[in-house]
């Protein structure tokens, strides 16, 4: 079985700003395979949020191909494109982006449901989760009664309810203290290693891009192979 999920071919991104082109990405190449952390890093301003969008279906590449299990939807169309990132793609943030009014469980149950779960298998599958990333005690409680750490893991949690073929995250522990940092970034290791999934991770942190199974930078708008 090919273990491939993923692949940017030839990326290439430029925006307008009136009468000048400013172009961000130029001909940058990754694949992701299932199972396997990737770390993407490079110097602020590079275009690693841009080139995690366009992972993501969110915004098209000027030219190039995304391809998703060897089919080419970067120019699909916007129905495609929604249906795709809903079945094959889950996102971490900085910040967890949570819903504050809800508990951790209902934050991990809501997508489930909009996804077709009936609320019970929902509860279920959340109950789990939670409960692997050691937030079982603490699934009824709101996120501003959680610690910087919980909510990350809720929002990780939440990201991967939906059993997605790639987990995308933009500095997932960029936002928090250095230990607590290392715990999220291991049941984030944990998680993507039992549920088979391939992960792109933007991040400024060497030590931990170093954990990862291949580590890639972007500079100069192509994308190379740091050797750790």
């Amino acid at each position: 079985m090919n273990s491939q999920i993923m692949e940017l071919r030839d990326i290439t991104r430029v925006f307008q700003q009136g009468e000048r082109s400013l172009t961000i990405l130029k001909g940058a190449n990754l694949t992701l395979e299932m199972g396997k952390l990737t770390a993407l890093t490079g110097p602020s301003g590079a275009g690693k949020t841009s080139l995690l969008n366009i992972a993501g279906l969110l915004e098209a590449p000027t030219t190039g191909h995304v391809m998703i299990n060897g089919i080419d939807m970067s120019q699909a169309r916007h129905r495609q494109r929604i249906e795709a990132r809903r079945k094959h793609i889950g996102f971490v943030f900085q910040f967890h982006r949570l819903l504050p009014e809800f508990s951790a469980i209902e934050n991990v149950i809501i997508p489930q449901m909009l996804n077709g779960l009936t609320r019970s298998e929902a509860a279920d599958r959340a109950e789990q989760l939670l409960d692997m990333v050691g937030l079982k005690q603490r699934m009824n409680h709101r996120p501003g009664l959680l610690s910087g750490g919980e909510q990350q893991r809720v929002a990780i949690i939440r990201a991967i309810a939906n059993a997605p073929s790639v987990l995308l995250a933009d500095e997932p522990t960029g936002n928090l203290d250095p230990q607590t940092a290392k715990s999220v970034f291991s049941h984030l290791q944990q998680i993507v290693k039992l549920t088979n999934t391939a992960a792109l991770i933007v991040t400024h942190n060497r030590e931990m891009a170093n954990q990862m199974d291949q580590v890639l930078e972007l500079t100069n708008g192509t994308i190379n192979e740091i050797a750790k």
